[in-house]
């Protein structure tokens, strides 16, 4: 069955290509009597367009959002929510030279393999242009989990081996876009941009790590056994591209630590279930416990260097390659939203599944 659909009671259905006239998606079981601040869903959408700092793509693009359907008067409802986003900057030329070439670390040469035809006019369908249509979604997930009091906040935390070192809980983090690389900490931010300024003047690319905290959270969201709820955020997180790592909790940095240092102690906080140090991430047996979920998500360099390459053409010759155009030089600040608006798109589906 085709990938293109996530979530189960609310439900996403995406469509589109990096250079076709438009991408858009369908939102099914969306409540009716949600309030639907389009000013914020295109705010969201702003965060996430290229060309909006220098350490990003410079393409131009307004990703202005057309509502066709499931809202009126201000309201979902509770109809399918419909809506496109046209393409207008599109330069389809540069990639003229990649028609019949297998770029490194692309799915120019999966999608050739699996299909047998192949868009290769920016990526396609697997072009992170595709993202767009995840953060409508995204954006109106927001607006529905916000009814619930639940928030989401992603920044970036590490920029190569530049490593922010804070818990959430000790930053502000409503300063998240007061700088273009979204890192609530301007020293460290102006560090990582100057580090990325660096790797895009020697035409290259460079990764790192963005943090998503959701506060507000309920006890009780997710489904045993195949649909716990950091599994599902997991999925959510890997299916954005150059994603290559996810962990929920202290995954990867509790592995130096005993059972009797790892564990989360339970106390009662004024007729509350909490608990002391929160190493579960909020999340306990897939089900979330009350407390902030915070987890973190690996990107990849992006693929497209600006540096000579071989490759294979195919043919099955042995070709040079270099990126032509506009590309992002660290994917990370563009990242951002589109991490939250998963988050938020995982945490909607199963709320509208705990009420059923």
């Amino acid at each position: 069955m085709p990938g293109n659909s996530f979530g189960h009671t609310f439900r996403l259905t995406t469509f589109g290509e990096s250079h076709g006239p438009a991408l858009g998606g369908v939102i099914d079981g969306c409540p009716a009597g949600i309030d639907i601040n389009l000013e914020f869903v295109q705010k969201e959408l702003s965060r996430r367009r290229p060309g909006q700092s220098k350490i990003v793509t410079q393409r131009k693009e307004d990703d202005e959002v057309e509502f066709l359907s499931g809202i009126f008067e201000g309201k979902t409802t509770g109809a399918p929510i419909g809506f496109t986003i046209l393409n207008k900057d599109q330069k389809s030329k540069d990639y003229d030279h990649l028609k019949d070439v297998f770029r490194p670390s692309h799915g120019d040469y999966t999608y050739q393999a699996k299909y047998g035809h192949r868009d290769y006019r920016g990526g396609g369908r697997y072009s992170a242009r595709e993202t767009v249509s995840r953060v409508v979604g995204g954006a109106i997930a927001k607006l529905l989990i916000a009814k619930e009091k639940i928030k989401i906040y992603g920044y970036v935390t590490q920029v190569g081996n530049i490593k922010l070192d804070k818990c959430h809980m000790d930053m502000d983090l409503s300063t998240i876009d007061d700088t273009p690389i979204r890192c609530p900490d301007k020293e460290i931010a102006e560090k990582m941009i100057a580090r990325i300024e660096e790797v895009r003047k020697a035409g290259d690319t460079i990764g790192g790590v963005v943090t998503g905290i959701i506060t507000g959270m309920p006890v009780g969201l997710g489904e045993p056994v195949f649909d716990k709820l950091n599994a599902d955020l997991a999925k959510a997180m890997m299916s954005i591209p150059a994603a290559k790592g996810f962990d929920c909790g202290w995954g990867f940095e509790g592995l130096g630590m005993l059972g009797s240092e790892f564990n989360d102690e339970f106390y009662n906080d004024k007729g509350n279930i909490r608990t002391k140090t929160n190493y579960s991430g909020g999340v306990q047996a897939g089900i979330s416990n009350g407390e902030d979920i915070y987890f973190q998500v690996v990107f990849k360099p992006v693929s497209t260097i600006m540096k000579k390459q071989m490759t294979v053409n195919s043919k099955g010759e042995e070709v040079e390659v270099a990126g032509k155009g506009r590309h992002d030089p660290c994917v990370l600040p563009r990242a951002v939203p589109i991490v939250e608006a998963m988050a938020a798109l995982v945490i909607a589906d199963h709320l509208l599944r705990n009420q059923v």
